[in-house]
């Protein structure tokens, strides 16, 4: 019973052939039975005899059949079986080395097909891919009936190839390998790449599958891409060369982007990925580097000043790619802005319209930086270094000019409709304004175009106005605005007086003032600019109101002195004429004049000046107003533009107009070159005084210097531009005044005088 078990057991164990490596032991039921113990069979059953040679040849029919494209006689189960049982009997050895040699010969008799001579390229490739795409597909089936040799022979033996390996191995040595084979095969693949980037249609799919077959078979590198890549250098640098000489740069920007775009193509399409960089790093450096120069001299400026975004950004992208790219075209930019911007600000004709143009060129070049270069940080430092340059080449005007820009942008009647325009514009001046070096230049022309604004009420919008001065202040401090910001003060509390003032004169009960109205505007001094007093002929009812209202001022304030300034006065007069009656807004020189006219219909010039006592030029810029402008409620004989001491005025009777308040040009809200040169003059004793002031505080802390310590301790604290000739000018200045001495031994030191 004992042994019935054990056969059975053995018998349903090693039906299927296979060999259990250890025993296997069954343990009874606890009990005094006996352990039953079954031992693993150690002894393959024995082949037939000729098994070997006969499996053999069933094998090599079926490799011959798949090598030669036709049917297998045998199954596929037999040969399944046949490969497993050779192997198991330790013949795999022999079963593999039988089937490289198969393998070999039959690689070895397609060789004779590529050796032909007189070959078209195209032909041979599509012969090496059909080669290649055979061998393929064999090695496959033949490696699905040797399945049980790749997966215990091979593995078990690391120094094995696998017998797919091997079969690479085998076209690479036998077929690839060959000098002509290769070449042919090499230059034939070029053939076509060349061909695709002249703008032939290749067969991509050929290109891809025979570069597989070189990156498989591990020879994509030396054997292709080193003369792929240096083909392509000699195509690229060739043609780089001939277009930049034939094509703008937009259009050879564009071509370099187009070709940059097919060599991604063709990455995509059949190269292998490991080539990408060294491929686009050549055609960048032979289509852009090499030209980087030529491209940036021939079309930036061009580019620039009809600004073409599109190519801007498109140039900014390519060059990008190259090393040096970004900063050779950045210096660039910036020499095209300080070229430009110079032809600006230098030319005194373009004065009336440098600012807007300023602004125009910002916004311009703004709009480039950050839609082209990505609002790159080096690309908008550099633009503001620049305009910083070329703004101040030309000295203190720039300054002059914003702040008469502003005025006009300020005044009533200018095209900035809605706040969010002006405050968009003001934001624009202040990115000016930051540039300038003579800020006092600005500060002293703005201060006295808010005077005109202020006094004859002739600001656009209050808001607008604190607005500006709020940035200015945020840009140059307190100290920069604390004049400005007392004049509006001085507005403030003007109101309040002329309110105070009329409820004086209604207790007054005296009808000869309440036939006029007076509106008086207090100035501190120190706050407003300087204005030269003119001693003026009035009316005996002016003279009288100017009594009354200094009485009452100075009952209010004591101690304090009025000084009236008639070149400021402003008047509303009516007028009666045959036509009809009107009123007239006018000057206080052009209501004196008008006035004369009550009692005479005509009056000669000199009449005119005796009576008035306005001074000559004052007098007649205003007679110029009144006789010669839009409005001429006096006419001039003779007729002519310019009026001569020998001209007489006569009271115009026909004259009309179809409104009924007419605002006649004022003369003096024209700045005048006496004016302008007046200003300019207050900015060098201002500067005159800043500068001894600097010295003595630097004296006085220091007690010793030399001279070009102290020379270069005075650019470190003035805000303005100034000539070392000036600065020596004011040390000399100040050693006369005994402030500082020079060192007795040694000339160029100075000690300070306490």
């Amino acid at each position: 019973m004992e042994e019935a078990k054990r056969a059975n057991f053995s018998a349903l164990v090693s039906t299927n052939g296979l060999t259990k490596s250890s025993p296997t032991v069954v343990k009874p039921a606890a009990g005094n039975v006996k352990k039953i113990v079954i031992k693993s069979m150690k002894e393959l059953p024995k082949l037939p005899e000729n098994y070997q040679d006969v499996a053999w040849q069933k094998l090599e029919e079926a490799v011959v059949a798949i090598q030669n494209s036709t049917s297998i006689k045998s199954a596929l189960e037999d040969l399944y079986q046949a490969v497993q049982n050779l192997c198991s009997h330790s013949f795999a050895p022999l079963v593999y080395s039988k089937l490289k040699n198969l393998t070999e010969s039959h690689v070895q008799s397609n060789l004779a097909q590529f050796l032909a001579e007189s070959i078209d390229p195209c032909v041979f490739l599509k012969m090496m891919n059909d080669c290649w795409q055979s061998h393929c597909q064999q090695m496959i089936l033949i490696r699905g009936i040797f399945l049980y040799l790749d997966r215990k022979y091979v593995l078990q033996n690391p120094g094995i190839m696998s017998l797919w390996d091997m079969g690479l191995d085998t076209f690479k040595v036998h077929i690839i390998s060959d000098s002509l084979v290769q070449t042919r095969t090499v230059d034939g693949l070029l053939l076509l790449i060349d061909k695709e980037r002249q703008g032939d249609t290749v067969e991509r799919s050929l290109l891809k599958s025979l570069l597989r077959m070189l990156s498989d078979l591990g020879i994509y590198h030396e054997a292709f891409e080193t003369k792929f890549l240096s083909s392509t250098e000699r195509v690229y640098s060739t043609e780089g060369q001939r277009l930049m000489q034939e094509r703008e740069v937009p259009e050879y920007l564009a071509h370099v982007d187009k070709r940059l775009h097919e060599e991604n193509e063709r990455l995509l399409h059949y190269l292998d990925h490991s080539t990408k960089r060294a491929l686009i790093s050549t055609v960048e450096k032979q289509l852009i580097g090499e030209h980087l120069v030529q491209i940036l001299q021939k079309g930036l400026d061009a580019l620039v000043e009809e600004n073409r975004i599109s190519d801007l950004k498109l140039m900014f992208s390519l060059l990008s790619r190259v090393k040096n790219g970004p900063q050779e075209l950045n210096l660039n930019f910036c020499t095209y802005v300080k070229k430009r911007g110079r032809t600006i600000v230098i030319d005194p004709e373009k004065d009336k319209t440098m600012v807007q143009e300023l602004l125009d060129f910002k916004e311009k070049l703004d709009n480039i930086v950050v839609t082209c270069f990505g609002r790159n940080e080096k690309f908008v430092n550099s633009l503001k270094e620049s305009f910083e340059n070329f703004v101040n080449q030309r000295l203190n005007k720039p300054a002059e000019l914003i702040a008469k820009f502003v005025d006009s942008k300020l005044r009533a009647g200018n095209k900035e409709s809605t706040e969010e325009e002006m405050e968009r514009l003001l934001d624009k001046i202040m990115v000016l304004f930051r540039f300038i070096h003579g800020k006092d230049v600005f500060e002293a022309f703005y201060k006295k175009d808010l005077a005109k604004r202020l006094l004859v009420g002739k600001s656009a919008s209050v808001d607008a106005e604190k607005s500006m001065l709020s940035k200015l202040k945020q840009e140059c401090g307190g100290g920069f605005t604390s004049k400005l910001e007392g004049m509006f003060k001085d507005m403030e509390l003007s109101k309040d007086i002329n309110v105070a003032f009329k409820q004086y004169i209604a207790h007054l009960n005296q009808p000869d003032l309440t036939n006029m109205d007076l509106t008086v505007n207090i100035l501190t001094m120190g706050y407003w600019p300087t204005y030269v007093p003119n001693e003026v002929t009035l009316p005996p009812e002016m003279v009288n109101f100017q009594e009354t209202f200094k009485k009452f001022y100075l009952g209010k304030h004591s101690g304090r002195k009025l000084q009236w300034q008639p070149s400021l006065g402003l008047c509303v007069v009516k007028a009666h004429f045959p036509q009809a009656s009107k009123e007239l807004q006018v000057s206080l020189f052009q209501t004196l004049v008008l006035l004369l006219f009550n009692n005479a219909d005509e009056l000669p010039f000199e009449e005119i000046k005796a009576a008035t006592n306005i001074e000559d030029a004052e007098l007649r810029r205003t007679l110029q107003s009144l006789a010669c402008g839009k409005a001429r409620v006096l006419r001039k004989l003779p007729a002519g533009k310019d009026v001569l001491d020998g001209d007489k005025f006569t009271y115009c009777k026909d004259f009309t107009n179809k409104l009924y308040r007419i605002r006649i040009n004022q003369i003096q809200l024209k700045e005048t070159t006496e004016e302008q040169q007046a200003t300019e003059e207050r900015v060098f004793q201002d500067r005159q005084y800043q500068i001894d002031a600097a010295i003595v505080r630097i004296m006085k802390m220091r007690k010793t210097l030399t001279h070009n310590l102290l020379i270069t301790e005075l650019y470190n604290q003035l805000n303005f531009p100034v000539k070392p000739a000036d600065l020596k000018k004011r040390i000399e200045s100040l050693i006369d005044r005994d402030y500082m001495e020079r060192d007795k031994d040694n000339p160029n030191q100075y000690n300070y005088v306490a």
